[in-house]
């Protein structure tokens, strides 16, 4: 019986960094109950801010689904591939060094092994515009799981609004 007991609470202790994030944590906005359970913690959407790492001024607000129920709590459960994705200029855009297509900006844990959620980075040089891309790397069907924000870069106050493909490196 002991011996259950520590498997069951090793497990569980592998399964913590699981939920956790592996860079910077955004900062949670809200969670929304969208399955309520009696006896387990609930299922829920929950709402992230995070402020792009490799650029000042954009902001990008995303939604997960979080699994209710203990195996949840536990992180047992495998969390599901969506996601939901905007991105907004909210101050005078600063880029801080040169980036390529797909610069990854942040990433999520989204079982105990093998999904994740990550959020990457791109510039359509054309129109002068950051997009943003988040997706499980898990495939779902045939297809990954994915949302696209693009941000338009515009002048802020009196500053001049820079030009993606300038720091662009392929």
């Amino acid at each position: 019986m002991k011996k259950l007991a520590a498997s069951l609470f090793a497990l569980a202790c592998l399964a913590l960094p699981a939920s956790a994030q592996e860079q910077d944590d955004p900062e949670l906005i809200f969670k929304k109950t969208t399955v309520w359970r009696m006896l387990s913690p609930d299922a829920k959407l929950t709402t992230y801010s995070l402020n792009d790492p490799g650029i000042d001024g954009v902001a990008c607000f995303f939604t997960v689904p979080e699994i209710g129920g203990w195996s949840g709590w536990a992180g047992f459960a495998e969390e599901v591939s969506d996601v939901s994705i905007a991105c907004r200029q909210v101050g005078p855009i600063l880029i801080k060094e040169k980036f390529a297509q797909g610069h990854e900006i942040y990433r999520q844990r989204r079982s105990l092994f093998f999904k994740k959620m990550q959020i990457v980075r791109g510039c359509d040089p054309k129109n002068n515009v950051l997009v943003y891309l988040s997706y499980t790397d898990k495939l779902i069907e045939g297809s990954p799981k994915n949302s696209t924000s693009a941000v338009p870069i515009m002048p802020w106050g009196n500053s001049e609004a820079p030009k993606c493909s300038a720091f662009m490196t392929n």
